[in-house]
């Protein structure tokens, strides 16, 4: 495709005009059309419907025609990664974390959080200062933390050596080092201390995200409703009220008809619609059955599709790392050296929604769930996560075999 140069020194304004079929909060339009001034999306809707005489500026935008079988999607927002392409988020490594965000971007993830693993309080405060700054540079939305206050039981690739109880004055250092940029937090609810634990991140407006458990399904279900009531009563501008459930199933005991656990708990509390559970659909984390099954009980719109990615995403077999644990990847699956446990995804968020598509789930289901949902989950909802005008102008270009054929960021053309 041919795409005009974003000019160098002049105020011009850069505008596009991009035409396929548009799948978007959850409506699929077959001739569609997005019109594009520098970094924010003019028009979003039927081609029929756009006049260039409305949008000034635009008679003489060159156009790029996609084939009416290309699909024209938002950008994908990932709440829960740890890297990519050799570049590792927990090592706090300044260049490994931007080469990540720069593979995940061109990959069709524009947004994302920097998710980082339990590690020293030394490691959590360095990672979180640079995580801050390429959150000031508009490279990553924000941070998530997952741990340290987790199950020793159910720590999967978590290292059990850096785990701890709550301890609200390191949380409360974790909080005042992030400066608003921490976005969300798993936690394991049954630890002693829990309780003011989550107290503490609502109200300093952090998402508290219930996982790496080994809770029974009643504490399970109190700590989802004091998160949400928690951040509904801190009423911050722009925060979601609904918790997460860190990737529901993996971290957790399986669910048992004599012991329900926190699947049980997670599942109704989603289906009424007051939290959003996390899907790693990835084909080795979750059946796709599995898949398929939660989106039936509770719907697209509590369920937010994550990649839980390392840093072997976009790469071969091989060793890797995850944070400080060494982790080897074969025929595409990550487990720790230490325990054999799945250390984290080798998937992009675009192969993530290509698998989900293939386990039944309906394309507009599958892209809301890794759009609009995650971009609610931030409290971004007006800013990204869908095809409107005035939103930012990301979006992502498929073949009908959802592959990828374009990724455009901020009004930039990436790949």
């Amino acid at each position: 495709m041919t795409v005009p140069d974003r000019p160098v020194s002049s105020s011009a304004p850069v505008r596009h005009l991009i035409t396929g079929t548009i799948v978007s909060d959850g409506v699929v339009i077959e001739d569609g059309l997005v019109a594009v001034e520098d970094d924010r999306i003019a028009f979003a809707g039927p081609a029929a419907e756009f006049h260039e005489a409305a949008f000034e500026g635009f008679e003489e935008t060159p156009r790029t025609d996609f084939p009416a079988e290309r699909y024209i999607v938002p950008g994908f927002v990932d709440v829960h990664c740890h890297g990519g392409n050799g570049g590792d988020f927990p090592g706090a490594d300044e260049s490994s974390a931007r080469k990540a965000i720069d593979f995940l971007h061109r990959s069709g993830t524009t947004t994302l959080l920097a998710s980082m693993v339990t590690a020293p309080r030394e490691d959590l405060l360095r990672g979180i200062e640079l995580f801050v700054r390429l959150a000031d540079e508009g490279l990553v939305a924000g941070i998530h933390l997952e741990g340290p206050f987790l199950s020793r039981a159910r720590c999967g690739a978590q290292n059990p050596a850096y785990l701890l109880e709550p301890d609200l004055d390191l949380m409360t250092e974790l909080v005042e080092a992030a400066a608003g940029k921490l976005a969300t937090m798993t936690y394991a609810p049954e630890l002693p201390g829990a309780a003011a634990l989550v107290d503490l991140m609502t109200f300093h407006g952090v998402t508290p995200s219930l996982g790496h458990t080994d809770c029974d399904d009643a504490t399970a279900a109190a700590s989802l409703t004091a998160a949400r009531e928690g951040l509904e009563s801190a009423g911050f501008d722009g925060v979601s009220s609904l918790p997460t459930v860190t990737h529901l199933f993996n971290g957790m005991p399986p669910m048992h008809h004599r012991s329900p656990g926190p699947v049980a708990a997670s599942l109704r509390t989603a289906q009424e619609g007051k939290a959003v559970v996390e899907l790693i659909a990835d084909g080795t984390h979750l059946d796709p059955s599995t898949v398929a099954t939660v989106f039936q009980l509770v719907g697209a719109a509590n369920v937010v599709l994550v990649t839980d990615s390392m840093a072997a995403a976009g790469l071969s077999d091989g060793n890797y790392m995850l944070g400080p644990s060494p982790v080897t990847v074969t025929d595409g699956v990550a487990t720790l050296d230490a325990t054999g446990s799945i250390a984290g995804g080798t998937a992009t968020m675009l192969d993530v929604v290509r698998r989900t598509v293939a386990a039944g789930v309906g394309l507009a289901d599958a892209v809301a769930s890794a759009t609009a949902v995650p971009a609610a989950v931030l409290g971004l909802s007006d800013e990204l996560g869908g095809l409107r005008r005035g939103l930012r102008a990301d979006l992502v270009v498929v073949d009908r075999e959802l592959q990828l054929a374009g990724v455009l960021r901020n009004g930039d053309w990436l790949a």
